[in-house]
């Protein structure tokens, strides 16, 4: 009985794609870099029309959260990992910023409770 065999010039897909290299176009880091630099100017437009208040550090944070997603997506090639990778690096970090919502809401009861019961009179 005849095994049927590979060529021996064929590569596997895998290899293939290693002996290739992973190549992504400059244009997708260009335009990258242009919403960088578009979300670093909001960021400090927040500053230059003296906006204050929550309003203020809810924009800083959303700008600053949409400039780490890009960097980590496409300049840490996130974007193209498996999903068990990417779960594995980004979840903890969004369970860490549940966790410090979860302690400032309890330290705002906290200090209730204290002027409450031990407040000035």
């Amino acid at each position: 009985m005849a095994e049927a065999t590979a060529p021996a010039t064929a590569i596997p897909h895998a290899a293939e794609g290693h002996a290739k290299g992973q190549q992504h176009p400059i244009r997708l880091y260009l335009v990258v870099w242009a919403w960088l630099f578009v979300l670093s100017a909001c960021s400090y437009m927040v500053d230059y029309f003296g906006v204050q208040g929550l309003l203020r550090w809810a924009l800083i944070l959303t700008f600053m959260m949409l400039k780490a997603g890009l960097i980590v997506a496409i300049f840490m090639h996130m974007a193209w990992e498996r999903l068990a990778l990417a779960y594995a690096i980004i979840v903890p970090p969004i369970l860490v910023l549940v966790f410090v919502a979860m302690m400032v809401l309890e330290s705002d009861y906290t200090l209730m409770t204290r002027l409450t019961f031990f407040g000035p009179q």
